[in-house]
């Protein structure tokens, strides 16, 4: 098993060196400790060199299992893209430039026994439409924050950051669906502990130095290639876009649902938001 991190140098090859040798590797984008969490999506690249051509295959991949016994599949069709070298060498070459990219932004070499596959066909009443409140989160100002802690102590506090997420999502009962970068989208059933988990995340993770923005609504969605789509979705991400830092924004949609609740609310007004034909009322939700 090759340890993360590890490059191997392609471009030490022996005077007989066959062109016609295949060589890959695989990497998997670092977002979470892969020894206690499973059931995660992550992101995955692969590099494969066949003859003076290299292969390159990346996309969103969900993670099941924990440890050596982590099974990785293409959540979605993959990308793909070949660069045509002309010789072995320059291919060679590529690889081992390509792999160093990965390496410097924080990607796992994955064993080369471990294969990506398609995911499981799920039951055709994966595309049926269900309502749910959505919840999206990210952390405000990550990009200066990453940069200020550097790229390993970075890597360390979003393993913190989303063990703390998803610590929340259990409490509450929400629905992981994806990861973007050091966002997370979710669904719930019931309006309220999609609140109750904005809010619990965003007292969380202050612990980190962190702040994040969060913005639910409740509407219709399906579920295609392992992913939520509808307007409900868009709608769900210009709430959040609206919200400052530490703040959790939700539609009238949500807030309606829990009127009579505990939870107390701020109007912020009516907001047109990108994209949606008709205004929406937003409040903060405060505790």
């Amino acid at each position: 098993m090759h340890r993360a991190g590890r490059v191997i140098n392609f471009t030490s090859l022996s005077p007989g060196f066959d062109p016609r040798l295949t060589t890959m590797a695989k990497f998997l984008r670092i977002g979470v400790h892969h020894s206690n969490v499973s059931g995660y999506t992550s992101k995955a690249w692969s590099v494969r060199r066949v003859g003076t051509n290299v292969l390159l295959k990346w996309g969103v991949v969900e993670v099941r299992g924990l440890g050596r016994n982590r099974r990785v599949y293409w959540a979605v069709p993959p990308r793909e893209k070949t660069i045509r070298c002309r010789t072995a060498q320059r291919a060679s070459a590529y690889v081992k430039k390509a792999i160093g990219r990965r390496v410097s932004h924080q990607y796992e070499r994955l064993p080369d026994n471990m294969p990506i596959r398609p995911r499981p066909a799920r039951a055709s009443a994966e595309s049926a439409r269900a309502l749910a409140t959505i919840l999206l989160i990210d952390i405000v100002g990550s990009t200066a924050k990453a940069a200020q802690l550097g790229d390993r102590r970075w890597t360390e506090v979003l393993n913190h950051y989303y063990a703390a997420v998803r610590g929340a999502l259990r409490a509450n009962r929400g629905t992981e669906i994806s990861t973007t970068g050091d966002g997370m989208l979710a669904t719930f059933k019931v309006a309220s502990a999609a609140i109750r988990c904005a809010s619990a995340i965003r007292h969380g993770v202050r612990t980190l130095g962190l702040e994040i923005r969060a913005g639910l609504h409740t509407g219709e969605y399906k579920m295609i290639g392992g992913d939520v789509v509808g307007i409900a979705v868009h709608i769900t991400a210009r709430v959040a876009a609206k919200a400052g830092a530490s703040e959790v924004l939700v539609s009238s949609a949500v807030r309606d649902l829990v009127d009579g609740s505990a939870i107390r609310f701020k109007d912020r007004g009516v907001h047109r938001l990108k994209g949606v034909p008709t205004g929406w009322r937003l409040y903060l939700a405060e505790s």
